[in-house]
């Protein structure tokens, strides 16, 4: 009896020992947000409102304007995610953009769908694996849509047409600053 109490409590002695290296994270597939915050807004919709129709699939489906402010000082490009997380199936991807140039502090209204515009920003594929802009099209209720720019230390290596998954894994530990717009959409 008194063999088993001592293999008993070594067993658990042992358990403890293990528990911390069990309980180590492990690294996010997403990039972490970082300290630095920038502003980002929309001439055609405030923060939390509904996004105007021409923007849509019910309208032009063209991309709304968007302006931010200074990143921080290293800035060499920018990254911008648009998605909504409300879609049926999971996180529906509508918008992927990279190597924006640091330089820059908008894009204009209606980006075209070309694999590298003329500023060498690229298009990654959204989830209906085309190049540029999908605007909202929920297939009920209302939905939130989050525009996430992201200000880089580096520029992407990554060629035009890259998958949202690889341009988050290439901004890992590249983040220097990160400004957030959301907007909703109903159907009508």
């Amino acid at each position: 009896m008194r063999v088993m109490h001592l293999s008993l409590g070594l067993l658990m002695i042992a358990g403890l020992m293990l528990l911390p290296a069990g309980c180590a994270r492990t690294p996010s597939p997403v990039p972490a947000v970082p300290a630095a915050s920038l502003s980002l807004t929309s001439p055609a919709f405030a923060p939390g409102q509904p996004i105007p129709t021409r923007f849509t699939c019910d309208g032009e489906d063209i991309s709304p304007a968007l302006n931010w402010g200074e990143p921080p000082a290293g800035t060499r490009s920018f990254a911008l995610i648009m998605d909504d997380p409300d879609a049926p199936a999971g996180t529906w991807t509508h918008w992927v953009l990279f190597n924006i140039p640091a330089d820059a502090r908008a894009l204009e209204e209606a980006v075209p769908a070309l694999e590298t515009l003329s500023s060498g920003a690229r298009h990654g594929k959204n989830s209906w694996g085309r190049l540029g802009y999908g605007g909202p099209c929920p297939p009920a209720g209302t939905h939130r849509y989050f525009f996430r720019l992201y200000a880089l230390d580096v520029s992407l290596d990554l060629s035009p047409g890259a998958a949202r998954r690889d341009v988050q894994s290439a901004m890992q530990g590249h983040i220097l600053a990160q400004g957030e717009l959301m907007g909703t959409y109903t159907r009508r």
